[in-house]
């Protein structure tokens, strides 16, 4: 199998990471998705994207250990391993215990990059849907210092941040001894995150793009990047498919998109974006591309809960 090269970024935590990364979040993970990331694997792909809430940490585990067995990979600081805090663990007693508890599903010693999945409490059992009153006060500071902790501990070689508006970001930073090293957030064609890209690219915060296509063909997802005319006019013009043209795009902006795909020949296009350019024309049609969230957090929003409206939980960045 033809191995494609990834280009790197350097964080800000002195640590390298993949500019492309494989997703593993699922509406319903394949029996066999541990043979699928070996798949992934071979092809080039070395950023494994996981998280507490997916359910497939342990297999992300088996395919890294029978990547190593096959010798696909020489040994595990071949692949970088992001994996991610979900809201019933976000609490300064709780942090340590969960990465403990998500590097025993992988078989690690260490992730590469750990995130606080939202800036959210839940109550304990909460998964992917939950009823409001699951809903708890949520303690960054204390939830981020126990972030540092697992850093220093040696469990996580880089902390970061997922779906956190910049006014978040912009607290943890006024008291961080270790500043974010990634805000992992929403980001596509048909939702630019202008203003976090470039908030980010102030404060040496890597953004990274989960739902680079909008989801699309998931339950949550949208149509608003795959079927939309001006990509679809790009992709015909250049001879590339509208994924490669959206995913190219993300990557032209220093955005490190998160693609989810099982199907092999998928895999293998959406790697094919490194060697060839958007030209400043085409950037300035995509920027004209109409703009909506897919998710819009309302979740998390309760009168009871830290965030009493959808503007509070993102402040000014929608």
């Amino acid at each position: 199998m033809e191995k494609q090269v990834i280009p790197e970024v350097v964080l800000n935590s002195g640590h390298s990471m993949p500019l492309l990364g494989f997703g593993t979040a699922s509406n319903s993970s394949p029996s066999d998705l541990a043979s699928i990331i070996v798949q992934a694997i071979e092809l080039g792909y070395r950023h494994i994207d996981t998280a507490a809430l997916y359910g497939t940490e342990e297999f992300v585990g088996q395919a890294i250990a029978q990547a190593l067995e096959q010798g696909v990979i020489k040994s595990r600081s071949d692949v970088f391993v992001t994996s991610k805090l979900w809201c019933p663990d976000a609490d300064r007693d709780l942090v340590v215990p969960a990465l403990k508890k998500t590097l025993q599903n992988l078989g690690l010693d260490y992730v590469d990059l750990y995130l606080i999945h939202w800036p959210a409490r839940l109550k304990e059992g909460s998964g992917f849907i939950f009823p409001k009153e699951n809903i708890l006060p949520f303690d960054m500071r204390g939830t981020w210092e126990a972030m540092e902790e697992c850093s220093r501990l040696g469990l996580a070689k880089s902390i970061g941040l997922s779906n956190f508006s910049n006014k978040k970001v912009s607290q943890i930073l006024s008291y961080a001894t270790i500043p974010p090293a990634v805000n992992q957030v929403e980001m596509n064609a048909a939702w630019q995150q202008k203003k976090v890209r470039e908030f980010s690219k102030e404060r040496g915060i890597h953004v990274s793009a989960w739902s680079p296509l909008a989801g699309y063909g998931a339950i949550w997802g949208s149509n608003s990047v795959m079927e939309n005319t001006i990509l679809k006019d790009i992709a015909t013009t250049k001879g590339k498919s509208i994924a490669q043209i959206s995913l190219r795009w993300v990557y032209q902006q220093g955005v490190s998109p998160i693609v989810k795909s099982f199907n092999k020949e998928r895999l293998k296009e959406n790697l094919q974006i490194f060697d060839w350019e958007l030209t400043q024309k085409e950037l300035d049609k995509i920027s004209q591309i109409p703009q909506k969230k897919t998710i819009s957090g309302e979740d998390f929003v309760s009168p009871n809960g830290p965030y009493k409206s959808v503007e509070e939980l993102w402040d000014d960045d929608v």
